[in-house]
């Protein structure tokens, strides 16, 4: 039944969506952090997203096209997370304990403003994707109505 593929690429997008708001979350909680387990400051993480059907080649996903229920959908996955290359942000503090000989601090490439507005997007993407999951049980509830009567 293709409502259920429906229902499951919009569980994907929900999944994405959700790695991708724990991510944001975590560069908000370390948009201070001068030192990590790598030594330097903490730099920003970005979720990479990819089709799901990018994991299948051509001829898998057209032969799945002519079968009466395919079996290969599609949807988004998380193909992994990326830093954010900008430079990080220095500031002159002499008496910070993180300081370089000559006194500047190097701290996090993570702007507060994007994150949020990234929070923002990434929300309302979720949102889009629970809208549509309750439209197709919606429209299943109401196939089921017909058939009843």
């Amino acid at each position: 039944m293709r409502l259920f593929s429906a229902m499951e690429i919009s569980a994907s997008g929900l999944t994405a969506e959700r790695f991708r708001l724990d991510l944001i979350a975590s560069n908000l909680a370390n948009a201070e952090s001068t030192r990590t387990e790598d030594g330097g400051p903490y730099r920003r993480k970005v979720a990479v997203f990819a089709p799901r059907s990018a994991r299948y080649s051509f001829g898998q996903i057209l032969a799945s096209r002519f079968q009466s229920e395919p079996e290969l959908s599609g949807g988004v996955a998380v193909a992994g997370v990326a830093e954010d290359a900008r430079p990080f942000r220095i500031v002159h503090m002499p008496g910070h304990p993180d300081a370089d000989e000559t006194g500047y601090v190097a701290f996090p490439n993570v702007d507060v403003v994007t994150e949020m507005v990234d929070l923002m997007a990434a929300t309302r993407a979720y949102e889009a994707n629970v809208t549509a999951i309750e439209a197709a049980k919606l429209m299943a509830q109401k196939a089921l109505e017909i058939l009843r009567v």
